[in-house]
């Protein structure tokens, strides 16, 4: 394996991608769920705000580097894993996840707790796809 090969920054990006994934499922979207009504509207405000430069710094490195892997690497079941599990996040956020943000930053209280649910289910969709991205790089580099 060198450096000059997509596999080992892919499991590099793919680890840091699943690390941010379980924070978001684990500790912010339980947190944001915790807000109550009357500081809402505030909480996710700043919520969105913070969380946008990390979505920009781990979600295009890991889409370039899948499609880096898929060409380099076509004929390995890991890739196809990898490749799997990382779009199954990626879509996940582009198709739920950040609509129904979207929505929540003008839902009226009343609403807010569904779509916290609906996001929730997003989000464990989401690591559910790190996970299966990690283990297709992790087959690559092993």
């Amino acid at each position: 394996m060198s450096l000059a090969e997509p596999a080992p920054w892919l499991l590099l990006v793919a680890a840091a991608h699943l690390g941010f994934q379980l924070t978001v499922d684990l500790v912010v979207y339980p947190a944001l769920g915790d807000v109550p009504r009357e500081a809402w509207t505030v909480a996710h405000e700043r919520h969105s705000r913070r969380i946008t430069p990390v979505v920009a710094l781990v979600y295009p490195p890991l889409v370039l580097l899948l499609g880096w892997t898929a060409l380099a690497e076509p004929a390995e079941a890991g890739t196809w894993l990898a490749v799997a599990g990382g779009l199954l996040a990626v879509v996940t956020t582009a198709a739920v996840a950040a609509p129904t943000h979207g929505r929540l930053s003008s839902a009226p209280p009343e609403d807010r707790a569904a779509l916290m649910r609906r996001l929730g289910r997003a989000d464990r969709v989401r690591t559910a796809g790190a996970v299966v991205c990690v283990a297709g790089a992790l087959l690559l580099v092993g």
